[in-house]
């Protein structure tokens, strides 16, 4: 297959150059480990707010430890953010694109109907935008639509024999790298990180809107004192 082969080289020999050409300070291999320690030990600096209050996440009034975890998280989620775009890549997709690809081709199980709204939702995307996307999936017919026989309503989705036919092709490229990615959880680490990233997703939208609530009200401040 040598769609197969020239994609499985620039995967794992040209991915990581590119990163780092794009974006080479943030995806730099940190240094900085055995300095971790000593810096952990150090009590807030004077004229630096914590970031959080919360008194579990605080250590000796101190919040370098969820600082460090942030950085860390965030670290990781942008090296899977790229790694999700190089194995859309190896069969011709955007990583958005594979990602509703492949959703579409987990959820619509043997007799069960799915359509728009149960992607977006699994995905947590807006519908519109799982709408723009899965349209372009169908005119690469790569998903099928079509109505649904009892209620013709609603558009039932499906993958495509192509599709389908992508999605073996990637999955021996694709598994070797999530095992890479994720060995370092147990069972239970696993069992427990499934748990905690839903609800943790679910937390980013609501503190998302408090941001947003926050910056119209102060919006509307500046507003009023211009005016007055």
């Amino acid at each position: 297959m040598p769609i197969f082969a020239a994609a499985q080289r620039k995967l794992f020999v040209l991915v990581p150059d590119d990163i780092s050409r794009r974006n080479s300070e943030e995806f730099m291999p940190s240094k900085t480990r055995s300095r971790t320690a000593k810096t952990n030990r150090k009590a807030q600096k004077p004229g630096i707010e914590p970031t959080v209050s919360i008194p579990h996440l605080m250590m000796d009034g101190s919040d370098w430890a969820f600082r460090h975890f942030i950085h860390d998280a965030l670290a990781f989620f942008t090296r899977l953010q790229a790694v999700r775009s190089q194995l859309g890549a190896v069969i011709g997709l955007s990583g958005t694109q594979y990602t509703v690809l492949i959703a579409v081709a987990h959820l619509s199980g043997e007799n069960r109907k799915i359509g728009v709204n149960q992607v977006a939702e699994h995905l947590h995307f807006s519908g519109a935008f799982a709408t723009i996307e899965i349209n372009k999936l169908a005119a690469r017919g790569l998903v099928h639509k079509h109505v649904d026989s009892v209620d013709r309503r609603k558009v039932i989705l499906a993958v495509s024999p192509k599709g389908r036919a992508l999605l073996r092709e990637l999955a021996a490229v694709q598994r070797p790298v999530n095992d890479m990615l994720f060995r370092g959880l147990s069972a239970t680490d696993f069992r427990k990180m499934r748990k905690l990233m839903s609800g943790m997703v679910y937390a980013a939208d609501e503190a998302a809107h408090l941001i947003e609530n926050r910056l119209r009200g102060r919006q509307r401040a500046l507003w009023d004192r211009e005016v007055s």
